[in-house]
C-alpha cells in the first residue's frame, strides 16, 4: 500500500505548493486549486479496492471498506463537477453545483452508514445501553462545538452560503462527530481501531474548511480546497495501510475510551461561555444562544444519568465482591461436599476451646467406605458422606462442632455436657438402619480423646487418631477412648508404609513358589507365587503385616506389577529349561487395587510379551471381595479372559455369594478354602461343622465339574486329607504336606531331580 500513501501525500504537497505560489504570483487559473481533492479521493478509493483484493476480511470489515470505497468515488465525482464549474466561472470562485452537492452528500451518508455498521463487540443489552448513553453524550458535545464554531457562523452570516454548501458541510460535521464517538468505543474486531481513527479524522477536514470560511470568508475557500480537503485521501490511504498491517500482523488492542463523555462536557462548556459573553447570540430572531444552552442542559442531564448508572453498577460490583469474598472465606474453611467445617477451621475452633478449658474430640470414619466407592461409584460414596454428615450434625447437637477432615474421616468437638461414648452410641443406633438415597447400611469406627486446658489441638487430634486406629484393629463398628501409649502401633504402621517404598526401590522383596501338585501321581503341575519381605533390620516381615500397609498406601500396585513380571519371567525360564510340560500354570495373587489400576491389563500383556510366556500358562488368583467391585472390575476380568489368561477364584466358599459368582465371573479355576479341608480326613466327623465341611467340599467339586471348571484344594497338611479329597473329586491340591513355599533356586533343583527320576 505504500504507493497509494506516497501518491496521496504527493497530491497534498502539490496542493500546498500551488496555494503558496498562488499567494505569491497567482499562476494559472483559480480552478487548478479544485483539482487536488478529486485526485486524492480517487487514489484513496483505489487503495481501498486494492486492500479488499489483497487480504481476506470478515463480513463486517469487508462491508465497511466497500462502503468507504463507494464514498471515495462519490466524493471524487462530486468534486469533479465542482472543478468543471470552477473552470467555467474562473476567475470567480464557483458555487457548489446541486448535483455535486448531492453526490458528496451521498458519499457522506454512505460513509456514515459504513461507520455505523462496524460492530463494537458488545452483546448484552445493558452494556449496549450504557455505550449508547456515552456515545450520545460525546456526540452532542462534539456536534455542539462543530455547530457553534463551524456551521452556525455561516448560517447567520450577512452573506450566507449556498444551501448546497451548507448541506455538505452539515453532513460532513455530523460524520465527524459520529465517527469520532464511534471510533472511541471500537476495541478491536473486523476493522482495525487505528484504521477507523484515521478514516474518522477525515470529518475534521470538513470542520477545518468551515473554520477557514468563518475566519477568512471567501479567502478561506481556496486553501480549504487545495490544502485541507486532499488530506482526506491521504488519511484513507493511511487507514488502508494500517488495516493491511493489522490483518497480516494482528496486535492486541485496548479497551474503548471511557473519558470521552467527560471531555464532551468540557467541550460543550466552550460554546456556552461564548454565547454568554457575546450578546448577539441572544438577538431577536437568533436562536443560537438558546440552542447551545439547551444542548448543554441535555448533555449535563445525560451525564447525571450516566453517573447514576455508574453508581448503581459500582454498588452492584461492590456487593458482588463482598459476596465473592464471603464465599471464598467460606470455601476456604468448609468442606464443599457436606458444608461442614474443614480441618483448618476445626483446628482453629479446637485451639480456641482449649485455651478456655478441657475439650473432648470424637474422630470417626466409615468402615468399608472404599468398597462403596468401588462397587457403586463415587456418586453413591458422596451421597453416603453427605448422609453421614447430616447424622453427625443432628446427633451432636447445637453446642457441638462437626467437621469433615478428609475422605470419610469426620471429627466432632463435643459440648461440655456430652460424653463421647454417649454420642458414639447414638450414632451407632442411627446408622443401624440404611441411610442416604441408596439406602446403604454402614458401620463406623471412632476414637475418643479428652485433653485438659492448654493442650495443643494437634496433640488432641493425634490421640483421637490413635484411638481410632485401635478401634479398627478390633474390628468394625467399634469406638475406643485414648489411653497412654496407644499411638505406638499406629506410628509403627505408618513407618511400615514408608519402609515399603524404600524396600521396593532397594529390591528387598523376594518371591517364593509353593508347588501345586497332582493328587493322582504327585507331579508338580503349577506354582503359586508368594511375595516375602527381607527387611535388613527386622528380618523376614510377614505378609500379614505389610500387605495391608501396601494396600492402604497404594504401593500394592507397583509391588504387584513387579511380582507379575517376575513370575512370568521365572515361569518362562523353567519352561525353556525343562520343556513345555514342566508347569501348567504360574499363579500370582492380584489385589483389588491392581484391578482398579487403568494400566493393569496393559501390564499383564507386557509381562507376558516380555517373558515370552503363553497367556494360558498365567493364572491370576483373586479373592471374592476383589471380584465384587463393580462394573470396571468386571470389564477388566473379561478383558483378561479374552486374552487367554486364566482366572482363579481363591478362598472359594467363604463368602456370601460365591456360587452366584460362577455365573457372572469368567473363572477357570476354583480353589477350595483351607477351612473346608481341615478335618476332612475323618471318617466320622464328630461335629456338625465337620460334617458340613465334607458336604461343602463334595458340592463344590460337583458344581465345578458341571460347569467345566478346574478345582484346587488348599491347605492339605496330611496324606489322609489328600486321599479323601481325591475320592471327593479333587485332582489338584496344594499345602505344606505337598510342598512348602520355596525360593526359585530350590524349586529348580526339585524340578531337575524329578526330570532325572522320570528319565530313569
Amino acid at each position: 500500500m505504500r504507493r497509494y500513501v506516497v501518491t496521496t501525500a504527493l497530491i497534498c504537497v502539490l496542493g500546498t505548493l500551488w496555494y503558496v505560489l498562488w499567494l505569491a504570483a497567482a499562476p494559472g487559473t483559480v480552478a487548478i486549486g479544485y483539482l487536488f481533492m478529486p485526485l486524492a479521493m480517487t487514489v484513496g478509493g483505489l487503495a481501498v479496492r486494492a486492500l479488499r483484493r489483497a487480504v481476506p476480511l470478515a463480513p463486517a470489515g469487508r462491508r465497511f471498506w466497500l462502503l468507504l470505497e463507494i464514498c471515495c468515488y462519490l466524493f471524487a465525482a462530486g468534486f469533479v463537477l465542482l472543478v468543471v464549474d470552477a473552470f467555467r466561472t474562473a476567475p470567480e470562485l464557483p458555487s457548489m453545483p446541486p448535483a455535486g452537492a448531492a453526490l458528496i452528500g451521498a458519499g457522506v451518508v454512505v460513509a456514515m452508514w459504513g461507520v455505523a455498521q462496524v460492530p463494537l463487540g458488545v452483546t448484552s443489552w445493558y452494556e449496549r445501553g450504557k455505550q449508547w448513553l456515552d456515545r450520545t453524550i460525546a456526540f452532542l458535545g462534539c456536534a455542539t462545538v462543530l455547530w457553534h464554531f463551524g456551521i452556525s457562523p455561516m448560517f447567520w452570516s450577512p452573506d450566507p452560503w449556498s444551501p448546497s454548501a451548507l448541506t455538505v458541510l452539515l453532513l460532513a460535521c455530523a460524520f465527524a462527530a459520529g465517527a469520532i464517538t464511534k471510533v472511541a468505543y471500537v476495541a478491536g474486531g473486523p476493522v482495525d481501531r487505528r484504521a477507523m481513527r484515521l478514516v474518522a479524522s477525515t470529518g475534521l477536514m470538513a470542520a477545518a474548511v468551515a473554520l477557514l470560511a468563518v475566519l477568512r470568508g471567501t479567502d478561506g475557500i481556496l486553501p480549504g480546497q487545495a490544502v485541507c480537503m486532499p488530506i482526506c485521501g491521504l488519511l484513507i490511504a493511511l487507514g488502508v495501510r494500517r488495516q493491511l498491517t493489522a490483518a497480516t500482523d494482528p496486535r492486541v488492542v485496548g479497551k474503548g475510551n471511557v473519558w470521552l463523555p467527560y471531555l464532551a462536557v468540557l467541550a460543550v462548556d466552550v460554546p456556552v461561555a461564548d454565547v454568554l459573553i457575546r450578546s448577539w447570540h441572544w438577538a431577536p430572531g437568533v436562536w443560537e444562544g438558546r440552542a447551545v444552552v439547551s444542548a448543554a442542559v441535555v448533555v449535563t442531564g445525560l451525564v447525571a444519568l450516566r453517573q447514576y448508572v455508574v453508581y448503581r453498577e459500582n454498588a452492584r460490583l461492590l456487593r458482588e465482591k463482598q459476596e465473592s469474598e464471603a464465599r471464598l472465606r467460606h470455601e476456604a474453611t468448609h468442606d464443599p461436599l457436606t458444608g461442614l467445617a474443614n480441618r483448618a477451621l476445626f483446628r482453629q475452633i479446637l485451639d480456641r476451646v482449649l485455651e478456655a478449658g478441657p475439650a473432648t474430640v470424637l474422630l470417626a470414619d466409615l468402615d468399608e467406605f472404599k468398597t462403596v466407592n468401588d462397587s457403586l461409584g463415587h456418586d453413591a460414596g458422596d451421597g453416603l458422606l453427605v448422609a453421614f454428615a447430616e447424622v453427625l450434625r443432628e446427633l451432636a447437637g447445637p453446642g457441638a462442632e462437626v467437621a469433615r477432615l478428609a475422605g470419610d474421616e469426620f471429627a466432632v468437638l463435643l459440648p461440655v455436657d456430652t460424653t463421647g461414648e454417649e454420642l458414639a452410641g447414638r450414632i451407632a443406633a442411627a446408622t443401624s438402619v440404611p441411610i442416604s438415597d441408596q439406602r446403604l447400611l454402614v458401620k463406623f469406627s471412632a476414637g475418643l480423646a479428652t485433653a485438659p486446658r492448654g493442650t495443643p489441638a494437634g496433640d488432641v487430634l493425634r490421640h483421637a487418631d490413635a484411638a481410632l486406629y485401635a478401634a479398627k484393629e478390633r474390628g468394625r463398628a467399634n469406638w475406643v477412648r485414648y489411653a497412654g501409649g496407644m499411638e505406638r502401633p499406629a506410628s509403627a504402621h505408618a513407618r511400615l508404609g514408608g519402609d515399603l517404598r524404600r524396600a521396593l526401590d532397594a529390591g528387598e522383596f523376594r518371591i517364593v513358589y509353593q508347588p501345586i501338585v497332582s493328587l493322582d501321581d504327585g507331579r508338580i503341575v503349577g506354582v503359586e507365587a508368594l511375595v516375602r519381605w527381607e527387611h535388613p533390620e527386622r528380618g523376614m516381615v510377614s505378609p500379614i503385616d505389610f500387605i495391608p500397609a501396601a494396600e492402604r498406601t497404594g504401593l500394592i500396585v507397583p509391588l504387584g506389577r513387579w511380582v507379575l513380571r517376575e513370575t512370568c519371567r521365572q515361569a518362562a525360564a523353567w519352561i525353556a529349561e525343562f520343556g513345555p510340560d514342566v508347569l501348567d500354570k504360574a499363579a500370582p495373587n492380584v489385589s483389588v487395587r491392581q484391578l482398579h489400576d487403568p494400566d493393569f491389563v496393559a501390564d499383564v500383556a507386557a509381562a507376558l510379551a516380555d517373558a515370552g510366556l503363553p497367556s494360558n500358562r498365567l493364572v491370576l488368583e483373586l479373592t471374592e471381595s476383589a471380584v465384587l467391585r463393580g462394573q470396571h472390575v468386571s470389564q477388566v476380568l473379561h478383558e483378561l479372559h479374552d486374552m487367554g489368561v486364566r482366572l482363579a477364584l481363591d478362598d472359594f466358599g467363604t463368602g456370601e455369594s460365591s456360587l452366584s459368582l460362577l455365573r457372572a465371573f469368567p473363572a477357570a479355576i476354583v480353589k477350595l478354602d483351607k477351612s473346608f479341608v481341615d478335618g476332612i480326613e475323618l471318617d466320622e466327623p464328630d461335629t456338625p461343622a465337620a460334617h458340613a465341611r465334607q458336604a461343602v467340599a463334595r458340592a463344590v467339586a460337583q458344581l465345578a465339574d458341571a460347569l467345566g471348571l478346574d478345582t484346587v484344594a488348599e491347605g492339605i497338611e496330611s496324606q489322609e486329607q489328600a486321599d479323601r479329597l481325591l475320592r471327593l473329586g479333587y485332582h489338584v491340591g496344594q499345602g505344606y504336606h505337598l510342598g512348602r513355599p520355596m525360593p526359585p533356586e530350590q524349586l529348580t533343583e526339585l524340578l531337575a531331580a524329578r526330570r532325572v527320576k522320570a528319565a530313569a
